[in-house]
């Protein structure tokens, strides 16, 4: 990803631990498409700790808070491979599908186990599907001759923060307050922040091809 239109914006990109973190692993010469492939794994693996809630619950605050730092891991490899890809100066023919469909598998993991944390697989289900449909928006309307629109409210980078949240929550207070009555709610609030986001890339992207006619 090497277009400045076409990469998220992302404050955590100019700081300096995160610049000395790709300085390391350019000079390492650590692969961009791996890093992609390790963010995903790190995706999947959250899921499993968010669904292993429901399955181990007497460890639920283990699984919460592994989850809460996979999921960090998760966007911290998504930050990384494009400043590596940059760095290193290279671009590779699949660059664009190490970028977006890792994304959407991480983001499918992570929603669905926090839909088994919630007892209800549909909830995290729709979350997911609500999720995707905001990066199908935006990557046809681009496809489509508009710029690349990362807005919100409920980005990934929203949902992601909403995620860790929840998950430490989950993991330090009486069940009584958490549980699956907030994690519910929090796959409600995904839902349907994610398909108002979507109809705004869509409104936004429609004004914008608008405007080049």
């Amino acid at each position: 990803m090497t277009n400045e239109a076409d990469r998220r914006p992302i404050a955590a990109r100019n700081l300096g631990i995160t610049q000395r973190m790709a300085a390391a692993l350019v000079a390492r010469g650590a692969s961009p498409n791996g890093i992609s492939v390790a963010g995903m794994g790190a995706g999947l693996l959250a899921g499993l700790c968010f669904a292993a809630v429901a399955w181990l619950p007497g460890a639920a605050w283990v699984f919460w808070l592994l989850g809460a730092l996979l999921v960090q891991a998760r966007l911290m490899a998504n930050l990384l491979d494009g400043m590596v890809a940059i760095g290193r100066g290279v671009a590779s023919p699949v660059g664009e599908l190490y970028n977006e469909v890792p994304d959407r598998v991480s983001d499918t993991a992570v929603l669905v186990g926090l839909g088994v944390a919630a007892g209800s697989v549909a909830l995290g289900l729709a979350a997911a599907l609500a999720a995707m449909l905001t990066a199908y928006v935006r990557t046809t309307a681009r496809a489509g001759g508009a710029p690349s629109d990362f807005c919100g409210p409920m980005a990934k980078q929203h949902r992601m923060a909403l995620v860790t949240a929840l998950a430490a929550w989950c993991a330090f207070v009486p069940s009584d307050w958490g549980g699956a009555a907030a994690v519910t709610a929090v796959l409600v609030v995904i839902t349907i922040g994610s398909v108002f986001t979507a109809w705004r890339r869509l409104a936004r992207a429609a004004a914008a091809l608008e405007a080049k006619r």
